[in-house]
């Protein structure tokens, strides 16, 4: 994972206005969510309701990060916005288990995968390319993010063939390769952090500013503290709901961990992709969303293969060959988009394209 920040100049007094007013909106719908639960409303409200919080939180989360970032530096800057932008996701995905809705769980690990590099970075390509015309990118950088983006696609694809090609079922051998490949995912992943912040060129050509953070370290800490025990509250209050809420809906759990859930716990790396591809810094806006799915795929993932054998409901690497296959052509396009350095807004709409292509499979399938 590669990784540089570019910090945008202090907010204005009509732009705190706007950030009190979304504190207070985020405060809400969470209250109104827990109020809601102990009245017996209908989960589907909950839901709703909830989703909206962790969105907002996720948003806080981002805002927390960046002031870190300011004292901390650029690379460390980077790294956090990557790491607490997954925070929602990972918290949902921990309930999830809980709950036993393996399939939602393993369905939000490769939505979250495609929503990053064909949602996000298509509207940063589609956002940027329309304001600024063609853009320009370190293909150094891209490359990198994408040969370790492919490393998470044959972490996916080995355990699948491995269960397929076993002359008769075995759960057990399943469930030790798949606690090997998490344990060889995640050293990996480390590797590529002690890599970056010990190569100078490893991060590209950084935009940064020099600039006073808004808030103290102390306070930055104090609100992903907050944050934190918030994102728990809400995101067991939403997974509680989510079951009978799905069987309303009529949609699967598949359709909801490849595109609910991603869309929730995206919502920070999202808006700050977009924003810094409008700053006309798209190689810092791929580094988000490309950083983004390889944290999911590198350490999420065996993170929670690790969390599944310690609340005794393992979880395995197996895949459908739908997920597969999507994750692996996903992978291939955008190698091919990233290769030349150059990006526009024709290949932003082609990625979300595949994007909406993908979402209409889960949405038929079972």
């Amino acid at each position: 994972m590669t990784v540089s920040v570019a910090h945008s100049p202090g907010p204005t007094g009509p732009q705190l206005s706007k950030r009190a007013l979304g504190f207070a909106g985020i405060a809400a719908c969470g209250l109104a969510a827990l109020l809601l639960d102990l009245a017996g409303a209908p989960h589907t409200l909950i839901v709703a309701l909830s989703a909206a919080a962790i969105g907002g939180i996720a948003w806080i989360i981002g805002l927390a990060t960046e002031q870190l970032g300011v004292s901390a530096g650029p690379k460390v800057s980077g790294v956090l916005n990557v790491a607490f932008g997954n925070a929602a996701e990972v918290v949902i995905t921990i309930f999830a288990l809980r709950q036993g809705l393996s399939t939602l769980v393993k369905a939000s690990i490769t939505g979250s995968i495609l929503s990053n590099v064909l949602l996000v970075l298509g509207l940063s390509m589609l956002t940027g390319g329309l304001k600024h015309g063609e853009q320009r990118f370190s293909r150094t950088v891209a490359g990198l993010n994408a040969a370790m983006l492919t490393i998470a696609m044959i972490g996916l694809i080995v355990p699948a063939v491995f269960a397929q090609s076993l002359p008769a079922p075995n759960h057990d051998r399943v469930e030790q390769l798949s606690t090997g490949i998490a344990i060889v995912l995640m050293i990996t992943y480390l590797l590529s952090l002690i890599f970056f912040f010990r190569t100078p060129s490893a991060g590209g050509e950084t935009s940064a500013r020099a600039e006073e953070a808004e808030w103290s370290v102390w306070r930055a800490v104090g609100v992903l503290g907050v944050a934190a025990v918030a994102l728990t509250v809400l995101a067991e209050l939403m997974v509680g709901a989510l079951e009978p809420s799905l069987k309303t809906w009529g949609i699967s759990e598949a359709f909801a961990g490849l595109i609910l859930v991603p869309l929730i716990g995206n919502a920070s790396e999202s808006l700050v992709a977009v924003q810094l591809a409008l700053r006309n810094d798209m190689e810092f806006s791929m580094v988000v969303s490309l950083g983004a799915s390889l944290q999911v795929a590198l350490f999420v993932a065996p993170l929670l293969i690790f969390v599944s054998l310690i609340i005794a409901k393992p979880l395995d690497l197996i895949f459908t060959p739908l997920e597969i296959v999507t994750v692996a052509l996903s992978t291939i396009i955008v190698t091919v988009i990233a290769n030349d350095g150059r990006s526009n807004w024709l290949e932003g709409a082609q990625l979300i394209a595949v994007y909406a292509i993908v979402a209409l499979a889960f949405w038929f399938y079972p």
